[in-house]
C-alpha cells in the first residue's frame, strides 16, 4: 500500500498543501452552489418523468423477455452433448428473439418520444412554407415510429413461431423414453429439475406472445406527453389516420397517395377523423365513448324521421321498382357479385364483365375509364338487360369527388335514366370521408328556388332559411356530375342552344324531346343523385329522383 501512495507523498508538503487549498475551496463551493443543486434536481426530475411515462405493462413485458433470455441461456448451457441440434436451436432462437425484442422496445420508445416532441413543438399558426416543412418533419417522425412498431410486430410473430417450434421439438423428445434424459443429464440438471425449468420456459414464451398481442407495441404513454392538449391529440390522430389511409389505398393499387407529401384530400380526411377523436384529450377512452353514445341513443326520444314524408302514389312506387335494377347495375365492379355470390363471385364477375366474349367488344359502347374489352359496359348491360344502343354515355374510372354514372335511353318508356353508382372504389371512400360541412349555393338549389312547379311555401321556406349546408364531398361530386351531364357544351353537333349532353337529347327537336328524366342511385350515388336532381329540375320539369336503399325508396320532385 505504501508503494501505491509513494507518488502522491509530495503532495503532503506544506507548500503543495497551500497551493491546492484554494482549488479545494472552489470545488467545495461549486458543489454547494445553487446552480449545481438545481442541475442535479433537474436531472432527477427528468429521469423521474421518463420513468412515469413508461407503460407498466410494457415494463412487465421487458422483464419477461429478460427472463426468457436468462432461462433460454441456462437451458443451452446445461444441455449435454447428447442433446439434438433441434432442441438447442429452439432455445437459442427464442432467447435471441427475446433479446432483439428488448432492443426493439428501446427503439420504439425513442421514436415515440421524438414523435411526441415534434408534435408539441409545432406552432399553431405559421406561414405556408414553414407549415409544409413542419408537416414533412412530423410525417417522417411518424414513419420512423411506425417502422419500429412493425419491426416489433415482426419480432412477436417470430416469437410465436419459436414457441410453436419449441413445443413441437420438446414433445418429440419427450415422446421417446429415455432419450430426453440423455439431452439434459448435466450436473446442473438433477432429477426432474430440468423438466420444471423447461415447462416454465415454454409457459414464459407463450405469455410473452399473448401479452404482446394484447398490450400492443407502445412503450410510452402518449398521455404523458399530450396531457389534455386538444391540438396535440388532434395532430397525433391526424398523422395516424393519414398513414393508415395512404397505406390502405396503396394496398388497393393507388400507390400515388403513398408518396404524396403535399396536402391533399387524404390529409383533409385524416384531419377530420383526428378532430372526431379529440375526446381523448379529456381522458375518455374509446369504449367509454361508444358506451355513452349507446346510452344516449337508448334514452333519446325523437320523432320518427319518416313522419315528415308523405307516401308516394302507387304508380310512382311501381315506376321506382321498374328503375331499381339500374341503380344496382351501376355497381360494375366485384362488389355486387360478392354480395350475391360470396363463394363464386370471381367467376360470376368475370362472366358479367364479358371476359369470355372479348370478340363482342366492338358492339359495346365506349365508357370513360373502361378496360380494353369494355367489361364495365358489358356488366351494366347484362345486369340491366338493355341493348348496347340504349347506353349512350358513362364513366366508371374517376378521381376523388367524381361519381361514376351511366346514361340510358329507354324509348319504350319514353325515359332517360341516369344511374349514379354508390361507394365501390377507393376514390368513393375518399368522397365519403370528405364530410365537413359545405355551404349550398343558390345554383345547387336552383330547382327548388326557380322552378314553377314547386309549391310557393317550399320556395319561401328554402329562401328564408339560407344558408343551407351539405356534405362537402357529396356536394362537390354533385356539382362535377352536373357539369359532366349538362353543364358543358356537348361534343357532338347538337341543336342550337344546347348547353350540355342532356340538352342535346331532350331539347326541342332532339331525339328524346318530351321524355322523362329519371335519376336513380344507391347509398353515395343516391345522395349525389338527389342534389343533381334538384339542380336539373328547373331545366327539365319531368325530372324525378329515386334514392334506393334496402328498406326505403325515397322519391323526390
Amino acid at each position: 500500500m505504501s508503494e501505491l501512495l509513494l507518488p502522491f507523498r509530495h503532495l503532503d508538503h506544506p507548500n503543495h498543501r497551500s497551493r491546492f487549498r484554494p482549488n479545494l475551496r472552489r470545488f467545495k463551493s461549486a458543489l454547494s452552489s445553487p446552480n449545481f443543486q438545481n442541475c442535479s434536481v433537474f436531472d432527477k426530475s427528468m429521469w423521474l418523468s421518463k420513468l412515469k411515462s413508461l407503460r407498466w405493462a410494457t415494463v412487465a413485458l421487458a422483464v419477461l423477455n429478460l427472463g426468457s433470455v436468462a432461462l433460454g441461456g441456462t437451458l443451452v448451457v446445461s444441455a449435454s452433448s447428447g442433446c439434438g441440434g433441434g432442441v438447442l436451436m429452439g432455445f437459442v432462437f427464442v432467447s435471441a428473439v427475446s433479446a432483439v425484442r428488448i432492443m426493439s422496445m428501446i427503439g420504439i420508445g425513442i421514436a415515440q418520444e421524438a414523435t411526441a416532441t415534434t408534435i408539441l413543438n409545432s406552432p399553431r399558426e405559421s406561414a405556408a412554407a414553414v407549415d409544409a416543412a413542419i408537416r414533412h418533419e412530423r410525417r417522417m417522425k411518424y414513419k420512423r415510429w411506425l417502422w419500429w412498431t412493425r419491426f416489433g410486430f415482426l419480432i412477436t410473430v417470430l416469437q410465436f413461431v419459436g414457441a410453436m417450434y419449441l413445443i413441437f421439438v420438446i414433445l418429440k423428445y419427450l415422446s421417446h423414453d429415455g432419450k430426453s434424459n440423455d439431452c439434459f443429464s448435466g450436473p446442473n440438471m438433477i432429477g426432474d429439475g430440468w423438466k420444471n425449468l423447461l415447462v416454465i420456459f415454454v409457459i414464459l414464451v407463450w405469455l410473452l406472445v399473448i401479452g404482446q398481442c394484447l398490450i400492443g407495441s407502445d412503450v410510452l404513454k402518449w398521455r404523458s406527453f399530450y396531457a389534455t392538449h386538444d391540438n396535440a391529440w388532434k395532430t397525433h390522430y391526424q398523422e395516424v389516420f393519414d398513414h393508415g389511409i395512404r397505406e390502405f389505398l396503396c394496398c388497393l393499387g393507388r400507390v400515388k397517395y403513398l408518396s404524396a407529401l403535399e396536402e391533399d384530400e387524404i390529409n383533409s380526411v385524416a384531419r377530420l377523423l383526428g378532430d372526431l377523436v379529440a375526446y381523448r384529450a379529456s381522458g375518455t377512452g374509446h369504449l367509454e365513448l361508444l358506451a355513452g353514445l349507446a346510452l344516449l341513443q337508448r334514452h333519446k326520444h325523437s320523432k320518427n324521421s319518416d313522419e315528415d314524408f308523405t307516401e308516394a302514389p302507387e304508380s310512382q312506387i311501381q315506376e321506382a321498382d321498374l328503375f331499381h335494377p339500374f341503380a344496382e347495375a351501376a355497381y360494375t365492379g366485384p362488389l355486387l357479385d360478392f354480395g350475391r355470390n360470396p363463394i363464386l363471385f370471381p367467376c360470376v364477375w368475370l362472366y358479367r364483365q364479358g371476359v369470355l366474349t372479348p370478340w363482342a367488344r366492338h358492339r359495346r359502347p365506349i365508357l370513360q375509364g373502361d378496360n380494353w374489352w369494355r367489361g364495365h359496359a358489358a356488366a351494366f348491360l347484362k345486369y340491366a338487360k338493355v341493348s348496347p344502343e340504349a347506353l349512350l354515355r358513362g364513366r366508371v374510372c374517376q378521381a376523388k369527388c367524381e361519381a361514376a354514372y351511366f346514361v340510358v335511353v329507354l324509348h319504350h318508356l319514353r325515359s332517360v335514366v341516369i344511374a349514379v353508382r354508390g361507394t365501390e372504389t377507393p376514390e368513393d371512400l375518399i368522397t365519403d370521408g370528405l364530410c365537413r360541412e359545405c355551404t349550398l349555393s343558390s345554383e345547387d338549389l336552383d330547382g327548388l328556388i326557380s322552378s314553377d312547379n314547386v309549391h310557393p311555401n317550399v320556395k319561401e321556406s328554402t329562401i328564408s332559411s339560407f344558408p343551407h349546408y351539405g356534405h362537402s364531398g357529396i356536394v362537390e361530386a354533385a356539382r362535377e356530375l352536373f357539369m359532366e351531364v349538362d353543364g358543358r357544351p356537348c361534343d357532338n353537333d347538337g341543336p342550337q342552344g344546347a348547353t350540355g349532353f342532356l340538352s342535346s337529347l331532350l331539347g326541342d327537336g332532339c331525339e328524346c324531346h318530351g321524355y322523362n328524366v329519371r335519376i336513380v342511385g344507391h347509398s353515395l350515388g343516391g345522395a349525389i343523385g338527389s342534389l343533381l336532381g334538384i339542380r336539373l329540375y328547373n331545366r327539365y320539369q319531368t325530372c324525378m329522383f329515386m334514392h334506393m336503399d334496402p328498406f326505403h325508396v325515397w322519391i323526390l320532385l
